[in-house]
């Protein structure tokens, strides 16, 4: 009977860690879509925020989601002074996720879809350039075509790109 219950507690304690794995894994093509959602959609925009906030990953790259997302929700903010909060956190927050890993292309294209969507009076588009260039260097090394395939959708939009540019893309 107590090797029975050790199984049932051993089972019960699997099952609890599966689920609480489960639960903070974050699914990448899920967190691009919120993202890609978020920019018109508040709803979205909160999605993307709880996830990258659940998750036991505190990867720069998760973290670099997470700013966007506060970015984004200043958008849809109607308060001026939560408006900026939600500025000045997420630009703080991306910036250090960058400073982190600074040669991660997917931070670089959040850092650049952000600066080229901000209001010019926020003064937050110094890395433009850079950013731009960085991308399209790095751009044919990507291995993950999901990626690739949600960069190309936004970067073929951009007005920050030449025509000949959104071709290398």
């Amino acid at each position: 009977n107590e090797l029975g219950m050790k199984k049932v507690i051993v089972v019960i304690g699997c099952f609890c860690l599966f689920t609480s794995l489960r639960n903070t894994l974050i699914d990448m093509n899920e967190v691009r879509a919120l993202y890609k959602e978020a920019v018109n959609d508040e709803n979205s925009c909160e999605r993307l925020l709880k996830i990258s906030a659940s998750s036991a990953n505190e990867s720069s790259l998760i973290q670099g989601y997470k700013a966007s997302g506060m970015l984004l929700m200043a958008k849809h903010v109607f308060n001026p002074l939560s408006k900026m909060s939600y500025f000045k956190r997420g630009k703080q927050m991306l910036e250090k996720a960058i400073a982190s890993d600074k040669n991660d292309i997917e931070l670089r294209f959040l850092r650049f879809t952000a600066q080229t969507n901000m209001p010019f009076f926020l003064g937050y588009s110094a890395n433009i350039e850079s950013d731009k260039e960085f991308i399209l260097y790095s751009f044919p090394k990507i291995k993950d075509k999901e990626l690739k395939n949600f960069m190309i959708h936004v970067l073929k939009k951009s007005k920050y790109l030449t025509d000949h540019e959104k071709q290398q893309v």
